[in-house]
């Protein structure tokens, strides 16, 4: 759904309707509170919130958008294909600590993709009571799989008759049904298009007037006695929900006597409404009339405290006097509207984070709000209240005092004044949703979400990269520069969304520069524009990138070290808050802590990588019977030096070959793999067999204690009889390529890894290679992959080296080389390579070598 407008066949409001019925049934077969739909967006890898049950919209927005590769569980359902069930926030936090941090409530979750056997449509997602142990919930995950596919068949069907199934509205906010007949506020009555015929139970009747023997013949008849003046606006929303609309907000409606009436109806269908399958004459319909002027709540006008009651969407369905006077608003303006909406200055982080609480768990909420004064700014003890939530199945009861001055109320808690304060609140009319994970509604969940995003990078590549997915879309902004220092000049790590080539007159500039961005590293205070006009009054001449736009310049420094300047960018003016400028300059601090580390990570990477480049041989001995050939590829993600290492010696009159691979990355990896490779050396020269340089060596390893083991496989070859020996210690087997062609595993006994029992034995096995054959040694990095058997990357690299071709044993033919590079093609282009990989190969030739 790209837009409101409906086509031809109504595709649209099908559409929703049958979004809507799912998370109606969704909360129909759980315990749910909470239940939605997310569909693809228009724009790439981004799913969007399209329908939500049970909570008002407003206060999910944090949650609209998010990015398919986020560690959200949506995401991962999206994007996988696997169900997630999170029983309690324990669990949660483990699992997805980001996601976590914006919704710290003692709720479960359940996440099920909406797929068929071709492709994965959207998430469905129910938000529930918590649970001590996942396996309490199984039923309901259960249940909630069959709505997932029965919304899969009818998207799919949807999408045969040419409908586009993105969504990039805002998220239709659907009633679930009242939860219990106890808790019904005041009547209940079923309409039955078919017969026209009206049911009423007996709340119904007490509140017409009527009885048993005499119920309301007739929609119009129902409609005239429910609200007279009202009548013929409240039989088209009837029949509107017949037709398998979504349930929207109650319809406010007057009684005979003028009293305010509140009537809320939805399909009534075992399985979710559908306006295409829609009976000819509509759906059941259910509904359920509210009376304010009740006995309870005419008690309830007369307390000397505010009391107001929300419904499960937020709308204001009762309000004492006193609440509307300390509101400061007349009670017909309050009632019948989302509370946001009659009161603007509760649209705020703190507030939101307080009722979405009240809303997702059992646990009454209290909190302090001031609310604006109308003779300015200054703070008076009596613009103060204290708000008090009581959740129900159905409703909030909600109680209002004035608190008197509060000392250390929060500047959150504090309402923003002004269309840019309201749009930094609530994201204002109009304006997008930041990508979910990059905010919570409460500012103060930005440094934690920052904070735990910051501690999986490790380069400054990464650290730039959370750094614009995380802080952009927090405050709304576009562009972002990050420049580091070096030799007392900064020189740009990372920016995005300035214009092409602007950024270059700054590259390298001093400290002695006179720029926005070098002053707030050498002042460390934070610089704020709320436009550029500002920044060029400030700094006469200086190069612009927009005529309008804030900025804000930021000093990364940590530990009182300064580490270089970050620029935020913004494409209109706008201003910045008290509470915003805390927040920018706290994640400053954790940004700058972050590039401090990834510095730190990158010099020791440098240093290993110089260290490993000297241990491993920059040339292979050559023989005249024997050809050999080695590669090395570090690892693409996190520490990428490894201890892996390979080698070629002259033993006695044969050949000894010796891969290994050493436990861990880093400078240690590196050093203990020096001194492996040193100590295998020294037995190889001295031609000891198989099994006594891998016995020698564990025992040096076991000696040393570094902490760390190794895994090994050695091979001393004869060059004129091809008879090989062979021994490992936890290492993958060797792969054999005869000259016909064949390969096959050679499956040799092996002992334990290296450095872990100095009573360790390592059994010799006997191989033949005759001229022409190729025995290829490896380390695990070439044939692990992440979720799968290390024996399928073993049985591929098999295949590989069948089709690599024939190696180098006589002039003309390929060379030994040229098969090692085919090996590692894959791994070489691979961006996102765990660990390091090595290989050698060696072939027995059939000619004399050229």
């Amino acid at each position: 759904m790209t837009g409101s407008a409906e086509d031809g066949n109504g595709t649209p409001r099908r559409l929703a309707a049958v979004l809507s019925g799912a998370a109606v049934a969704a909360l129909g077969v759980t315990e749910g509170r909470v239940a939605g739909v997310y569909l693809p967006s228009a724009t790439p890898r981004v799913l969007r919130l399209s329908v939500l049950a049970g909570l008002p919209g407003p206060l999910f927005r944090p949650w609209w958008r998010l990015h398919t590769d986020r560690r959200f569980p949506v995401a991962d359902v999206y994007r996988l294909g696997v169900q997630v069930v999170l029983p309690n926030i324990t669990q949660a936090m483990r699992r997805y600590p980001q996601f976590t941090a914006g919704l710290p409530l003692p709720i479960g979750a359940m996440f099920v993709p909406v797929a068929d056997a071709s492709r994965t449509y959207g998430v469905l997602t129910v938000l529930r009571p918590s649970s001590s142990d996942a396996t309490e919930v199984l039923p309901e995950r259960d249940r909630l799989t069959l709505v997932a596919e029965s919304l899969a068949a009818e998207l799919r069907l949807l999408e045969a008759e040419g409908a586009q199934l993105t969504w990039d509205e805002e998220p239709l906010s659907v009633r679930p049904p009242t939860a219990a007949p106890g808790s019904r506020p005041a009547g209940r009555f079923r309409w039955h298009p078919a017969s026209d015929t009206v049911v009423a139970d007996e709340g119904m009747h007490g509140l017409l007037g009527t009885s048993d023997a005499a119920p309301p013949d007739g929609v119009r008849s129902l409609a005239e006695a429910v609200a007279p003046h009202d009548a013929h606006r409240l039989v088209e929303a009837l029949r509107e929900t017949s037709r398998g609309s979504p349930a929207g907000p109650p319809v406010q409606v007057r009684s005979p006597d003028g009293a305010l009436r509140l009537v809320a109806s939805w399909a009534e269908t075992a399985d979710p409404p559908r306006a295409d399958s829609a009976p000819a004459d509509g759906h059941p319909v259910v509904g359920v009339v509210l009376e304010t002027g009740s006995v309870a709540e005419a008690a309830a006008d007369r307390l000397p405290q505010g009391v107001f009651c929300l419904d499960r969407l937020g709308v204001v369905v009762y309000a004492n006097p006193r609440a509307a006077e300390l509101f400061g608003l007349a009670r017909a303006d309050l009632v019948g509207r989302p509370l946001w909406e009659g009161v603007p200055w509760l649209a705020q982080p703190a507030c939101e984070d307080h009722l979405r609480a009240a809303l997702l768990s059992p646990d009454p909420v209290r909190f302090h709000v001031r609310r604006p004064h109308p003779r300015g700014p200054e703070q008076h003890a009596a613009d103060w209240l204290t708000l008090s939530v009581h959740p129900g199945p159905d409703l909030l009861i909600c109680d209002v005092v004035p608190s008197g001055r509060v000392e250390e109320a929060p500047a959150a808690l504090a309402p923003e004044r002004g269309e840019a304060g309201r749009a930094a609140a609530t994201g204002g009319p109009g304006t997008e949703p930041p990508l979910a994970g990059a905010t919570s509604m409460n500012p103060a969940y930005r440094p934690i979400v920052l904070a735990i995003a910051l501690s999986e990078a490790v380069t400054a590549r990464q650290v730039s990269a959370v750094v614009v997915q995380e802080l952009l879309p927090a405050f709304g902004g576009n562009r972002l520069a990050i420049y580091l220092l070096h030799d007392r000049h900064l020189h740009l790590a990372w920016e995005t969304g300035f214009p092409k080539g602007f950024l270059a007159p700054f590259e390298g500039v001093g400290l002695d520069a006179h720029l926005p961005g070098v002053e707030t590293l050498t002042t460390g205070q934070p610089l704020f524009f709320d436009s550029m006009e500002q920044v060029a009054a400030a700094y006469p001449g200086i190069a612009m990138d927009a005529r309008e736009g804030a900025r804000a310049f930021l000093p990364l420094i940590a530990s009182g070290r300064p580490v270089g300047s970050c620029i935020l960018g913004f494409d209109r003016p706008r201003s910045f808050s008290t509470e915003e400028r805390t927040v920018l300059t706290a994640l400053a601090g954790l940004i700058a802590h972050a590039m401090e580390k990834a510095q730190r990570y990158e010099t020791e990477a440098a240093l290993a990588r110089g260290l490993q480049r000297a241990l491993l041989p920059r040339q292979l001995p050559t023989h005249p019977l024997v050809e050999t050939a080695g590669r090395y590829l570090p690892g693409t993600q996190g520490m990428d030096v490894g201890g892996d290492w390979y080698d070629v010696v002259e033993a006695g009159d044969g050949l000894a070959l010796v891969i290994g691979d050493v436990q861990g990355h880093g400078v240690q990896a590196a050093a203990t793999m020096g001194q492996l490779r040193s100590a295998v050396r020294a037995f190889a020269l001295d031609d000891r067999s198989p099994d006594e340089v891998l016995d020698g060596t564990n025992r040096l390893l076991v000696d040393l204690d570094p902490g760390q083991f190794a895994t090994c496989c050695y091979v001393r070859l004869d060059p004129v009889s091809g008879l090989a020996l062979l021994a490992r210690a936890g290492h993958p087997p060797p792969l054999l390529r005869r000259p016909d062609g064949r390969t096959r595993v050679v499956d040799i006994p092996g002992g334990v890894v290296l450095g872990v029992d100095p009573r360790a034995r390592y059994p010799v096995a006997e191989l033949r290679l005759a001229p022409g054959a190729l025995l290829a040694l490896y380390t695990d990095g070439l044939v692990e992959r992440p979720g799968a058997d290390i024996d399928e990357g073993i049985a591929a690299l098999r295949v590989a080296l069948a089709r690599a071709g024939a190696p180098v044993t006589r002039p003309g033919r390929r060379s030994l080389a040229t098969v090692a590079d085919r090996l590692t093609t894959a791994a070489r282009h691979s961006a996102d390579r765990p660990d390091d990989i090595a290989l050698l190969l060696a072939a027995r030739r059939t000619g004399p070598a050229r």
